[in-house]
């Protein structure tokens, strides 16, 4: 049985604790948070009551015999906190995405985990989503023949959608803490790993990004485009782009986070289209017009995937139970690793100093060594950007009552484990 703690008890712990509380491999054996009442509020959702709770993440990691170690914090106390657990002897670490708010951290968490010979995971659900999953298989069977470009739709909507305490936006906004915006850099962590993943690539050649700070505090609208690398002179080039929308009056109930992706990708031989991931589950899942997959291939339209869960919780689950195999059998690799993770964080903040030089940035700009030099450094945006934030949330709540008052539904994330 393997000892599983917990380092961080924000919301998005229901959703990371769900893989390890009905594994008949692992024991939750403790918690540990700043916030005692946090804490409390997520025992009690687990009915785990009678679990040991530390406020001191180094006081649960030092008495407890610990086998993983789930860290669910915010971006700058990510090296600190896995250096701590990897020298105290924590054999496995499964670490929130993004890695760290910087390269230099980055560097440092890979280091300390192989000097300490620990296996390290970069919490990355998205690649475990079950439509994500059925899409890959699809995409290596060579149903669209080559894949040529990727686009991802990302529209940020009024919700209602589960809620998040102000603490979790502040840290979020602060980019010596999160390393740049809660869209782009946080959010977009996910988006750009499908951006490599689908397209069978590691990385990015060149990148162009447009950030408008509509709100003063979300990095929303922007526009990023970018060149995979071209290994071959005769292959023909590949590119791909992230859109984030704000649609700030947009009545769309969520489950989960008030976002949801569109992904198109062209190939060879066929376009393949997937829908939703994040408030996947809700009532645009049970229609007819938005299926999981669409393939438009060999003049047939086809549809797949009706028969997986659409539910986000899934890719959660799937992506913990996965990581519980590599530690039990100690066979395969995590997803994602901690290079891949680092590659992650480059690639998420090449959009900023993009907009902010407004120019094409290269891969290669970017090292811990550019960052130390200040060349590659994330600014917050300049104040005067900020307009318009308290005009749309008034709109914003008349909208939410307005979809209320129509029937419109919104269940609520409730803790349950479904098979």
């Amino acid at each position: 049985m393997l000892n599983v703690g917990i380092i961080g008890c924000g919301i998005i712990s229901n959703l990371n604790v769900l893989g390890y509380i009905h594994s008949q491999d692992t024991k939750l054996t403790a918690v540990s948070d700043v916030d005692v009442k946090c804490a409390a509020k997520r025992l009690e959702q687990w009915g785990l009551r009678s679990l040991k709770y530390y406020k001191d993440y180094k006081e649960m990691v030092d008495r407890e015999e610990l086998d993983i170690v789930e860290i669910l914090t915010p971006h700058h106390l990510h090296a600190p906190m896995t250096e701590y657990c990897a020298k105290a002897g924590v054999p496995n670490i499964s670490l929130q995405k993004p890695m760290a708010h910087t390269i230099a951290d980055c560097d440092r968490i890979i280091q300390v985990c192989n000097q300490e010979n620990v296996r390290l995971k970069i919490y990355e659900n998205f690649r475990f989503y079950p439509v994500y999953l059925r899409a890959k298989e699809l995409l290596n069977q060579g149903i669209i023949g080559e894949q040529l470009t990727f686009r991802i739709i990302n529209i940020l909507t009024a919700g209602p959608s589960m809620p998040l305490a102000v603490k979790a936006y502040q840290w979020r906004i602060t980019v010596e803490k999160c390393g740049g915006g809660p869209e782009v850099f946080d959010d977009g962590q996910h988006k750009l790993s499908l951006a490599l993943w689908l397209m069978d690539q590691d990385r990015v050649e060149s990148l162009h990004g447009w950030i408008n700070y509509f709100t003063g505090v979300i990095d929303a609208p922007a526009n990023i485009i970018w060149e995979y690398p071209q290994n071959n002179p005769q292959d023909p080039p590949k590119f791909g782009s992230m859109e984030f929308t704000y649609a700030s009056n947009l009545y769309y109930p969520s489950s989960y986070y008030a976002i949801d992706e569109f992904i198109e990708i062209s190939g060879t031989r066929g376009i393949m289209w997937i829908n939703q991931c994040t408030s996947g589950g809700n009532f645009l899942s049970k229609t007819p017009q938005y299926p999981p997959i669409v393939v438009y291939s060999n003049g047939e339209v086809k549809i797949y995937g009706e028969d997986l869960p659409r539910d986000w919780r899934y890719s959660f689950i799937n992506s913990t139970e996965h990581f519980i195999e590599i530690v039990k059998t100690g066979k395969g690799t995590p997803v994602c690793t901690g290079e891949q993770g680092k590659n992650l964080v480059i690639f998420g903040k090449m959009p900023y100093i993009s907009q902010q030089e407004e120019r094409i940035v290269k891969w290669d700009e970017f090292s811990a060594d550019s960052e130390n030099k200040g060349v590659c450094l994330v600014e917050p945006p300049p104040a005067e950007l900020s307009r318009g934030l308290s005009k749309y949330n008034r709109r914003k709540r008349k909208d939410l009552k307005k979809g209320i008052e129509q029937g419109l539904e919104h269940k609520d994330f409730k803790y349950e484990y479904e098979i």
